[in-house]
């Protein structure tokens, strides 16, 4: 793999993360920027990685063709720090050194871990500069919160180092504990019309449902993601179906369910659906609107009773008594495993990138994963998953 080094405070970080990342197997080539170098010294790194460093003066490269050949064979390319000077350049096709000019020329999958002041994080050009590398397939792994070396405090630090090795880990392939397993995962909220251009919904972003597919996608499984509107994109190499109501995610999961392994229900479905939907737009008239509502069919309960051999994880999304309504809700619904977590706290679920859940199981106690990014967080949830599903079970047809 490649390792880009930038030149944020994190980067004393550095020669750490590669001797973890040789640990587990990695032979991590490292490349840096100038002002890297005020952080870390390519001796440093070269002594931990065995390997040369390609650095930004490219008077002392052995070949003119360094940022070319460096990426040949990689399975995985990390840039970590990644500062919001980087991101900029990145963003803009920008090769103004020699670390920029290799990562133009990558054919791996790339992964970015942004690492800066949080008022230079949220600043709305750091922002719309990762939106424009997400769109073009780049991961972005989002910082961690906590204090910072200025004395700041928020979201900005580079995500802990054991957090981006397993990332790697799934990203080259090194970690296949799903392979040959068929996991359907559900993301997003649903839509339930009231006329033709009204309809009730939630605050569900879909990034927990997303995050979860392209982990177990990374862990060798066939993915399926039924989802409904998102806002967030649909990774590659998996089937995506999308859908819109309830009753549509119900048809589109009993149609895949005998096929499967396990199923992740992470979707945020409408509890209700008006009664009566108007083909045309009601129109306003000065008098009170009421809106009869009915229930939409329960889908894990539903999906609980032909559940057979397979593994069936919930979430559940609450705002008060967390523990005793999500463990009723898993013997209610027939899961084996359900993920509780607080919606009413503004820093974790709806439309963050961080949660923070409680995994409950049918015996023992809960395991609280603390506030952590969503996708970090979608490994943890499924190294427990895996647990309960061995590597020899097909998949069950009971």
């Amino acid at each position: 793999m490649l390792l880009g080094v930038t030149g944020g405070i994190a980067a004393y970080k550095t020669p750490d993360l590669v001797r973890l990342l040789i640990k587990k197997g990695f032979d991590v080539r490292v490349a840096m920027t100038k002002n890297a170098e005020q952080f870390v010294t390519p001796v440093s790194l070269r002594s931990v990685s065995g390997h040369r460093v390609l650095t930004a003066d490219w008077d002392t490269q052995e070949d003119p063709f360094d940022h070319l050949n460096v990426g040949a064979g990689l399975s995985v390319a990390l840039i970590a720090p990644a500062t919001a000077n980087f991101l900029g350049k990145l963003a803009h096709g920008v090769a103004d050194d020699l670390l920029l000019t290799t990562v133009l020329a990558l054919e791996c999958p790339l992964y970015v871990a942004p690492a800066m002041n949080p008022r230079m994080y949220a600043n709305p050009a750091v922002q719309e500069n990762i939106k424009t590398l997400t769109a073009r397939g780049i991961t972005v792994i989002p910082p961690s919160a906590g204090a910072m070396a200025c004395g700041d405090e928020g979201e900005g630090r580079l995500p802990a180092l054991e957090t981006l090795v397993a990332l790697m880990e799934k990203a080259a392939g090194l970690n296949a504990d799903l392979s040959g397993k068929k996991i359907i995962v559900t993301a997003g909220p649903t839509e339930e019309p009231i006329d033709a251009v009204r309809f009730i919904s939630n605050r569900s972003s879909g990034r927990m449902g997303v995050a979860i597919a392209e982990a177990a996608r990374e862990r060798g499984a066939e993915v399926t993601l039924i989802h409904g509107p998102l806002a967030v994109p649909v990774p590659d190499n998996m089937t995506d179906v999308p859908v819109r109501t309830a009753k549509e995610m119900l048809d589109a999961l009993t149609e895949r369910f005998a096929a499967c392994d396990m199923l992740v229900m992470a979707a945020a479905v409408s509890d209700f659906r008006p009664a009566r939907v108007s083909d045309a737009k009601v129109k306003k008239n000065g008098a009170e609107l009421s809106i009869a509502l009915e229930p939409n069919p329960d889908i894990l309960e539903r999906l609980g009773r032909m559940k057979g051999g397979r593994v069936i994880i919930g979430f559940a999304a609450e705002t008060e008594n967390l523990l005793a309504n999500a463990r009723e809700k898993l013997m209610k619904k027939n899961l084996d495993l359900i993920c509780a977590n607080d919606v009413s706290r503004s820093d974790i679920g709806f439309d963050s990138a961080y949660n923070e859940v409680h995994i409950i199981g049918r015996a023992g106690e809960p395991v609280l994963l603390g506030r952590m990014e969503k996708r970090a967080l979608a490994h943890r949830i499924l190294d427990e998953a895996v647990k309960l599903l061995p590597p020899s079970r097909a998949a069950a047809q009971g």
